[in-house]
């Protein structure tokens, strides 16, 4: 494996640190699944789908994106949670959450550790029309948590907000 893809594996563990942290946070609320379906305005995203989202998108980078003759895991969900998907109103449970951002965190890794340093220059087919080399897609894949996570963290602190009002 390079040293690169390391460097960026290594940090994508402190993404998830924090993603499972907020996942776990909302586990503990009285109503969980409330929590992860709860909607800071009509038709935008739930936490539920926000997490979900992060977890089906690397599954999207470990297959399709960047190993096609791997065969994707999940792929009933991949409609519901890549980019453009239009939140469901209720969201998947914690368990299934945690279940698909471990499972798919693990065939990222083992889909990055085939690429050596001379591989990061290459443009993945599955990329050519946006022109990102796999070197491109390192930093992206960590960035795209974090926005994601983000996301989730503010929706929650929403909800937590209008409890407390009430």
């Amino acid at each position: 494996m390079s040293p690169t893809v390391q460097l960026f594996i290594d940090s994508y563990k402190l993404n998830r640190d924090r993603t499972l942290g907020l996942l776990d946070k909302v586990a503990q609320q009285p109503n969980p699944q409330q929590a992860l379906s709860w909607r800071p305005a009509p038709g935008r995203a739930h936490i539920g789908w926000q997490l979900m989202h992060i977890g089906i998108t690397e599954e999207l980078f470990a297959t399709e994106r960047l190993n096609p003759q791997r065969p994707g895991a999940f792929t009933e969900l991949w409609p519901r949670f890549r980019g453009g998907s239009t939140p469901e109103d209720e969201a998947p449970p914690v368990e299934t959450i945690r279940q698909v951002l471990n499972e798919s965190r693990q065939h990222l890794v083992e889909t990055l550790a085939a690429y050596g340093e001379e591989r990061l220059a290459e443009i993945p087919p599955a990329m050519a029309a946006r022109k990102l080399t796999v070197r491109d897609i390192l930093p992206l894949i960590g960035w795209h948590e974090a926005h994601h996570q983000g996301q989730a963290h503010i929706t929650l602190n929403l909800y937590l907000a209008g409890l407390t009002k009430n």
